[in-house]
């Protein structure tokens, strides 16, 4: 078998879903990411990770080997290995495999801290799970393209915050226990997001006044994201239904799992070979 072949059926196991072996690996990869998953949860309990650390240990050596075979195998296959090392998917299958590594270059007591960092990072490998859950890569489609937008509303949400904890600061003081303007942006965010801890409070009748408004204004602001992203994900599905096309009819307007074509009945291409028409077209 020629290395260009063999890169081909690779890909196609690893990348793609439509045959009986790229389905295996899919639900191969899914349950030892779980596995993995609650390998790291369990070794943070004391009493467990005390009686099963050392089987912990090479459970979570095998998860490495594994994640960091099939890192290599999509580098080694992907038509563009640059791109996809760049990529989401690529940055987050790297940050799976890399803190375990890492570990080595921190192996003194004073480090313990990191240590513990680089380990707690491995959460990121249940971001690869994205990848093989349904419509994902449309919200992650609509994430970006509202960025922008998010940005705006956070900018001002930052600015808000900042006026309202520099004007708390001056009406109730260090004496009320608003002892700094970061300590009352601090109470500002807690307040504008309406988790209000209650640590501290205003104490004068301005302050009580201002508290109120910024409690106001946190129900009133707190819908505008969710309305932003529900948005673009309202336009990114009706573009993904017009996207789907009957070969047969060449209508547009189906739904993304829909089978057989809704206006002359002809069978839809397979998903793996609606993208490909999608990008070609």
């Amino acid at each position: 078998m020629s290395r260009s072949s063999l890169q081909e059926n690779i890909y196609i196991t690893i990348f793609g879903t439509h045959t009986p072996a790229g389905k295996n690996f899919d639900i191969a990869l899914i349950v030892t990411i779980l596995a993995s998953i609650t390998v790291l949860m369990l070794g943070s309990i004391s009493n467990i990770s005390a009686q099963w650390g050392e089987v912990f240990f090479w459970m979570e050596w095998g998860f490495t080997l594994v994640f960091t075979i099939e890192y290599l195998l999509r580098l080694y296959s992907s038509p563009k290995p640059a791109a996809y090392a760049r990529s989401f998917y690529g940055i987050v299958d790297l940050l799976a495999i890399l803190p375990t590594y890492l570990v080595f270059l921190f192996p003194t007591a004073h480090y313990l801290m990191v240590i513990r960092l680089l380990r707690v990072m491995r959460i990121f490998r249940v971001l690869k799970l994205m990848r093989y859950l349904q419509d994902s890569n449309l919200l992650l489609r609509s994430l970006m393209q509202s960025s922008r937008k998010i940005l705006i509303f956070f900018t001002t949400v930052a600015v808000l915050v900042t006026v309202f904890g520099s004007l708390m600061f001056v009406i109730e003081g260090p004496e009320h226990g608003f002892t700094s303007i970061p300590y009352s942006i601090y109470w500002a965010i807690v307040t504008l997001t309406t988790v209000g801890y209650g640590d501290v409070v205003p104490q004068t009748d301005l302050g009580k006044a201002l508290a109120s408004f910024t409690m106001l204004m946190g129900y009133s602001i707190i819908a505008v994201p969710t309305g932003i992203i529900t948005a673009e994900i309202s336009q990114q599905s009706q573009l993904h239904r017009t996207l789907v096309k009957c070969m047969n009819c060449s209508r547009a307007g189906h739904e993304p799992d829909a089978v057989f074509c809704k206006h002359c009945g002809s069978q839809l291409a397979e998903p793996d070979d609606r993208v490909v028409q999608t990008a070609e077209g």
